[in-house]
């Protein structure tokens, strides 16, 4: 149930305009401070996973492997997406509290740094 509703803030986001999603205007988000929260799908990529864990680490933006590229997308109205960036920091502020719920990322992700 959880997931849905971060499944759900995310299209939130989406419809406010407070999404960029896809690697580049992803990174570009990281760089320039706009993105208060990254998601990596869980499927990503491993140079993908270890790009946004190196850049999120250097410009100090939470980031958490999240879901699939399938569902992120879908939650965005979008394609495949194997990131997500929030800009709005009250949304983000939101979804990063459902993701920090017990049992949430031990089911359906991981935080940032955590081993497989």
């Amino acid at each position: 149930m959880n997931q849905n509703r971060v499944m759900s803030m995310l299209g939130l986001a989406a419809k406010g305009r407070n999404v960029v999603s896809g690697e580049f205007q992803t990174v570009g988000a990281v760089r320039d401070g706009t993105a208060s929260l990254v998601i990596v799908a869980l499927d990503a990529s491993e140079n993908t996973k270890k790009l946004f864990s190196d850049k999120c680490s250097f410009y100090h933006v939470p980031v958490y492997q999240y879901g699939s590229k399938e569902k992120l997308g879908r939650a965005i109205g979008k394609d495949y997406r194997s990131s997500v960036a929030v800009i709005d920091a009250g949304l983000a502020e939101n979804i990063r509290k459902l993701l920090e719920q017990p049992g949430m990322l031990k089911d359906g992700g991981r935080l940032h740094g955590e081993s497989d």
